[in-house]
C-alpha cells in the first residue's frame, strides 16, 4: 500500500504483455522524431521546419510541432486545446501568435530566443543537470510539448505523461501528496519517476509500461465524458464515407484548422466573419467546435440521421486533423464505429436538428443495451441490467465541486434550470440517480423529489430578507405549546443547526441543504460564525453559539448547495468571506433545449439571437433561460404556446430589465416593439412566430448594433 494506493493488487491486474505493440510503434515513432529533428541540427533549425500554420515546402514533411502533436501518439498526447501549447504558431489570420515573453518581437528574432532555449535544455538534460531547465522562462509557456520534447530524446530520465495535472494526480496516488506547488511538468515527471523506480513492484518495467498502467488503473481524466451527437452531413449524406473510413467530420471549412483558436469569443469572432448573416454568430457553435477538436481517445460518439435514426455509436481512437485535401468537410476526428447500435428511436429527439448535440448517458445506455446485458432487448436500461446509472454532465459537475469544496452555488440568468439541477444533485447524493435520465417520466421525478424531501438527509429552503440567524442555527423564538399567560420564549434550534445534529449521528451517510434564492439573503447575519466553519478543513471545529452558549460544530458529511439569479444580483455583491467559501458553477441558457421549430421559426436559433442582442445591449447576467421556451420540459411546438410566452413571459421579463427605457427595448426586440413607446406589437399567434424569423433568424442583428 502507497499513498492510500495498493499498487501491488493493481499491478496484478496488469497485462504487461497488452503494452508490447504499442511500445514497438513507440519507438518507431521516436526514431521518426531523431532522423527528422536530430538533436545537432536544433541549433539550425529554421522557424519553417518548427511552427504549425504555414505551408509546408514539398517533400519537407511535417513541421516539428506537427509531428510532435498529431504523427506520434504513441509516445504519448500532448492534443487537446489550442496551438498556443507549442508557444509559438503560424495564425490562419496571417499573423504570429507569440508566448507572453516573445510578444512584440520580430518572428525571426523569437523563433531564435525559443530555439535557443530549447537547445540549452537539451544540454542541461544530457548533463542531468535538471533544476537548469525551470531557468528557461519562455518553455514553461508550452510545458506539455516541452516535456514530450524531452521525454523523446531522453527517454531514459522521463516518463512518456505530459500533462500537468495527470502527473500531479500519479504523484498524489504513489506519495499521498497532492501539492505540487507551481512546479513545472518536467520537474514533477521527474518525480514521479524516482517514485516508480523505488517501488519494487515496477522493478524491470519500461517507462511506456508504468505510463500505460498509470492510465488504465488510475485515470486522471473525468469519469463522465460528454458523449456527443454528430451529425455525418445534412440528412447523413456522408455517412457512407464517415463509415467506410472509420472518422467523423464536419463542415465550416473557411475557419481552417481548429487548432489556431485559442478561445470560443476567438472562434465566434471567425464564424461571424466567415458568416455574417447567420444572426450574429453562434458562441454555442463555436464552443460546440471546440469539443469536436478537443475529443480524446476513449470518448463516445453517435452518428445520427435526422432526430429519430441511429446509424451507428462509436469510439474515438485518435486525434483531430484538418484536412485540406477532402473536397469539403475538412474537420476530422478518427472514430471506430459499432454497427450493431443502428436503430430507428421511438419518439424524435429535437435537440438533434443541429450537427452537435448532448446525449444523455441513460439515452445512450439504451443505444448499447445489449453490450451490457445480451439478453436484454434494445432499449432496456443499464439500471435495469444492475450497472449504475451515469450520471448527467451537469449533475456530476456539481456533485465534484461539493466533493472539492464542500458547498457550491449554482448561478446564471432566470429560467436556465438552476434549482433543478440542485434538486437533480441532491437525487443523485439520496441515491435516486435513475430518475434523472432522458427517459425518466416527469412524474417519477417529482414524486422522487417529494419523497426525498420528506427524509431525514435532504433539506430545501429559500432566502428572503427577513431570514435570519434565529431560523438557520438557533434562537428563541415563541413557544406555541405553552398554556401559561402572556408571551413565553423557548430556544429553538435552526434549520442548519438541525441539519447537523442529524449528520453527526449518522457520519456514514452524506446530508444536504439546497438553499434557494441564497443572495436574497442577509448571508453574514444568516450564517454568523458559522461560516468560518464551512470550509472542509474547518469541519469538526467546535465552536461555542453566542446565544445558547452550547458547543457546535459543522459535520464533514455535510453538503450545502445554493441557487442565486445573477440577473438579481451579481456574484460581485455577495460577501467576500461567502464567496470564498463556496465552488461558483454558472448556469446558463441551454439552445439545445429547445431545439425545435414552430411555424417558420427556429426555435433554438431565435433563442440565442435573443440572448446575443440581450448581453450586447444589457449584459449576460439578464439573458433569458431555456425554461421560458419550454411546455412540460419539451420545446414549445405550438404558435399559440409560442404567443403566450413571448408575451406574457419574455417580454414583461424584458420590460422590467430594461427599466422602462423604449429605447433599450427596440433594441434588443427590433421591429416587434414601437421604437418611440416601447409598446409590442400586437398580431395573432401565427403571424408572431414569421415575425419572430424575420426579425432574429434572418441575418438582421437588430438596430444600432
Amino acid at each position: 500500500m502507497t499513498g492510500g494506493l495498493d499498487v501491488h493488487a493493481a499491478v496484478a491486474k496488469f497485462d504487461r504483455g497488452s503494452v508490447t505493440e504499442a511500445e514497438s510503434a513507440a519507438e518507431d515513432e521516436r526514431k521518426q522524431v531523431l532522423a527528422r529533428f536530430p538533436l545537432e541540427e536544433w541549433a539550425e533549425l529554421p522557424l519553417e521546419r518548427y511552427a504549425l500554420g504555414q505551408g509546408e515546402p514539398p517533400g519537407s514533411g511535417p513541421t516539428y510541432c506537427r509531428l510532435m502533436e498529431f504523427g506520434t501518439p504513441h509516445l504519448g498526447s500532448i492534443k487537446g486545446g489550442s496551438a498556443a501549447k507549442h508557444i509559438m504558431y503560424h495564425h490562419n489570420s496571417g499573423e504570429w501568435r507569440l508566448a507572453a515573453p516573445l510578444r512584440g518581437m520580430d518572428p525571426q528574432d523569437a523563433w531564435a530566443e525559443l530555439r535557443g532555449q530549447f537547445v540549452r535544455a537539451f544540454e542541461a538534460a544530457g548533463a542531468g543537470d535538471f533544476d537548469a531547465l525551470d531557468d528557461l522562462e519562455v518553455l514553461r509557456y508550452g510545458p506539455a510539448l516541452v516535456t514530450k520534447t524531452l521525454a523523446t530524446y531522453f527517454p531514459e530520465h522521463f516518463l512518456p505523461i505530459y500533462a500537468g495535472e495527470h502527473l500531479r494526480r500519479f504523484v498524489a496516488l504513489l506519495l499521498g501528496d497532492l501539492d505540487q506547488g507551481d512546479a513545472s511538468a518536467w520537474r514533477i515527471n521527474r518525480r514521479l519517476l524516482k517514485l516508480v523506480r523505488v517501488q519494487p513492484e515496477f522493478d524491470g518495467w519500461t517507462s511506456h509500461e508504468v505510463m500505460r498502467f498509470l492510465y488504465e488503473h488510475f485515470d486522471p481524466r473525468p469519469r463522465q465524458r460528454t458523449i456527443w451527437k454528430i451529425a455525418p452531413g445534412e440528412r447523413g449524406r456522408l455517412w457512407e464515407e464517415c463509415r467506410d473510413g472509420g472518422f467523423i467530420c464536419v463542415g465550416w471549412d473557411a475557419l481552417g484548422d481548429l487548432g489556431q483558436y485559442q478561445s470560443d469569443t476567438e472562434l465566434k469572432q471567425a464564424l461571424d466573419a466567415y458568416w455574417p448573416r447567420s444572426s450574429g454568430g453562434s458562441l454555442t457553435l463555436a464552443r460546440r467546435l471546440l469539443a469536436f477538436r478537443d475529443l480524446e481517445t476513449g470518448d463516445r460518439v453517435v452518428a445520427n440521421r435526422g432526430t429519430d435514426e441511429v446509424l451507428a455509436t462509436g469510439k474515438v481512437d485518435g486525434s483531430y486533423r484538418y484536412d485540406p485535401d477532402r473536397p469539403e468537410f475538412h474537420h476530422v476526428v478518427p472514430v471506430t464505429w459499432d454497427l450493431s447500435h443502428a436503430q430507428k428511436l421511438s419518439k424524435p429527439q429535437h435537440g438533434w436538428r443541429s450537427t452537435f448535440a448532448k446525449v444523455d448517458p441513460s439515452l445512450f445506455a439504451r443505444f448499447t443495451a445489449h453490450d451490457v446485458d445480451s439478453g436484454s432487448a434494445p432499449g432496456t436500461n443499464q439500471a435495469q441490467a444492475g450497472t449504475p446509472v451515469a450520471l448527467p454532465e451537469d449533475v456530476q459537475a456539481v456533485l465534484d465541486a461539493l466533493e472539492r469544496k464542500g458547498q457550491v452555488i449554482l448561478h446564471g440568468p432566470p429560467g436556465t434550470g438552476k434549482t433543478r439541477l440542485a434538486l437533480g444533485a441532491a437525487l443523485a447524493l439520496d441515491g435516486r440517480a435513475d430518475v434523472l435520465g432522458a427517459d425518466a417520466d416527469a412524474r417519477q421525478r417529482a414524486q422522487a423529489q417529494a419523497e426525498m424531501l420528506h427524509g431525514d438527509r435532504i433539506r430545501l429552503v429559500t432566502f428572503h430578507p427577513s431570514y435570519g440567524y434565529e431560523d438557520f442555527v438557533e434562537g428563541f423564538k415563541p413557544d406555541l405549546s405553552a398554556t401559561g399567560p402572556g408571551l413565553t420564549l423557548a430556544l429553538t434550534d435552526g434549520l442548519f443547526h438541525g441539519v447537523c445534529s442529524r449528520a453527526a449521528a449518522h457520519p456514514n451517510h452524506t446530508f444536504l441543504l439546497v438553499i434557494d434564492e441564497i443572495n436574497r439573503g442577509d448571508l453574514p447575519r444568516v450564517f454568523g460564525e458559522l461560516i468560518t466553519l464551512l470550509e472542509l478543513d474547518k469541519r469538526n471545529l467546535p465552536v461555542a453559539l453566542p446565544v445558547s452558549k452550547r458547543s457546535f460544530s459543522v459535520p464533514p458529511n455535510v453538503r450545502v448547495i445554493g441557487t442565486m439569479n445573477t440577473a438579481d444580483r451579481s456574484i460581485s455583491h455577495l460577501d467576500a468571506a461567502v464567496r470564498r467559501r463556496f465552488a461558483f458553477l454558472p448556469v446558463g441558457p441551454d439552445p439545445d433545449a429547445v431545439s425545435g421549430t414552430v411555424g417558420p421559426l427556429d426555435l433554438a436559433a431565435f433563442f440565442e439571437s435573443l440572448n446575443t442582442r440581450i448581453a450586447r445591449h444589457l449584459d449576460a447576467d439578464h439573458q433569458i433561460g431555456h425554461a421560458y421556451l419550454l411546455r412540460d420540459g419539451e420545446p414549445i411546438a405550438t404558435e399559440e404556446d409560442l404567443a403566450a410566452a413571448f408575451h406574457h413571459e419574455v417580454i414583461p421579463l424584458l420590460e422590467d430589465h430594461c427599466l422602462g427605457r423604449a429605447d433599450l427595448l427596440h433594441r434588443i426586440l427590433g421591429g416587434l416593439v414601437d421604437a418611440e413607446t416601447g409598446r409590442p406589437l400586437l398580431m395573432p399567434p401565427q403571424d408572431l412566430a414569421d415575425a419572430l424569423a424575420t426579425e432574429f433568424t434572418s441575418g438582421v442583428i437588430g438596430p444600432d448594433a
